[in-house]
């Protein structure tokens, strides 16, 4: 069986090979030195020291420093301080710090053996215990990565599917393909320049992608008529909205986008709808959002007219500030480069690229 080191640090030689004597009669390994700088560099060079033990006075320091040390790099070495009776207070102050045991001058040599015996088990303990930790920290770490990736490819999977709704949406309304698309391009272009925060940003581009989607639950022959709704018909789309939420607000992660969807027809001075929300009672990214679906819906050709250009539509937003739109968000807007806009448009398109473009950013 390995003989387990032992490092007496004493600068009497006489207390030091007295100490080796009795503790090679209960076949311990010993090695000496004779002041705690010392016995710091040795500790550095054999990691298999199992126990110090130290007096209480050593050269240009004492026991207590080095028991410091000892617990701050080498916290599995047990240490064991010796000295007289008189440093009952620096006794208790070792025990304090982490001293396993003090052994009183002149020390009795079954005592000394029985508690070194004790301190050797003491640090095997200690040394396992420190190894299973680190093991479990391993292994927590380990199994955190690996739960991070699973919930990105979950959170990704989740995406796919969003923007297979808002595809299918799109399709069935042929009029406003890529509106989804592109609002959320423009939103999360806004929120940036805000200095939206990244969590926060995910979720408004999630809301701004969803907005519409309680269409879905409208008849075609309202959703689809080429002229003007009824007042019925009206109150009818409407609904969209309402049926929005309730779909989106069901998908655990997407609560906080729901809140988009419910409130993205709300004008920043209570005239919208379905609540009639006034300012900040509107959440922020259906603030935001406002202004990129009005800038999108007045840019983009239907039927009935030819869209309008950005400069002419920047303007109208502009005039609309107060009313529709909270004007601190359209002060930034209005700070963008116009470029940006068409830029965004342009990227927005339905090629594989785009798509990829689309997904960073949302």
């Amino acid at each position: 069986m390995e003989l387990e080191t032992i490092l007496i640090v004493a600068d009497d030689e006489a207390t030091r090979e007295d100490i080796a004597a009795s503790l090679h009669l209960s076949h311990r390994q010993t090695d000496q030195v004779l002041d705690a700088e010392a016995a710091l560099r040795y500790l550095q060079v054999r990691p298999d020291c199992k126990l110090v033990i130290a007096g209480m006075e050593l050269p240009q320091t004492n026991g207590i420093a080095l028991l410091d040390s000892i617990s701050q790099e080498y916290p599995e070495t047990p240490v064991i301080l010796f000295g007289r009776r008189k440093y009952s207070n620096a006794i208790l102050k070792a025990f304090r710090q982490g001293a396993f045991d003090f052994l009183a001058l002149p020390y009795d040599r079954n005592i000394l053996a029985v508690t070194v015996g004790a301190a050797l088990e003491h640090g095997r303990m200690r040394r396992q215990s420190l190894i299973y930790r680190r093991n479990l920290e391993e292994l927590i770490a380990e199994r955190t990565r690996k739960l991070r990736v699973a919930m990105t490819s979950l959170e990704r999977s989740y995406d796919i599917t969003l923007e297979a709704m808002g595809d299918a949406l799109d399709l069935r309304d042929a009029e406003t393909q890529g509106h989804s698309r592109r609002v959320t391009a423009y939103t999360v272009a806004l929120a940036r320049a805000m200095q939206v925060p990244s969590a926060e940003l995910k979720t408004i581009a999630r809301g701004a992608f969803l907005h519409d989607i309680g269409k879905i639950a409208i008849p075609d022959a309202i959703l689809l008529k080429p002229g003007k709704l009824t007042p019925d018909e009206m109150s009818v789309m409407r609904e969209h909205c309402q049926r929005g939420y309730d779909m989106v607000r069901k998908i655990p992660f997407l609560g906080e986008a729901a809140e988009i969807v419910y409130a993205h027809q709300e004008s920043y001075n209570g005239s919208g709808y379905p609540r009639g929300l006034r300012g900040n009672d509107i959440p922020l990214g259906a603030r935001i959002f406002a202004i990129a679906d009005t800038l999108d819906a007045m840019t983009s050709d239907r039927p009935y007219r030819k869209g309008l250009s950005f400069p002419q539509a920047m303007a109208e937003i502009q005039r609309c500030q107060d009313t529709q739109f909270d004007p601190i968000i359209v002060n930034v807007f209005l700070s963008l480069p116009i470029e940006t806009w068409s830029l965004l448009r342009e990227d927005t398109g339905n090629d594989v690229e785009a798509v990829a473009r689309f997904r960073a950013a949302a």
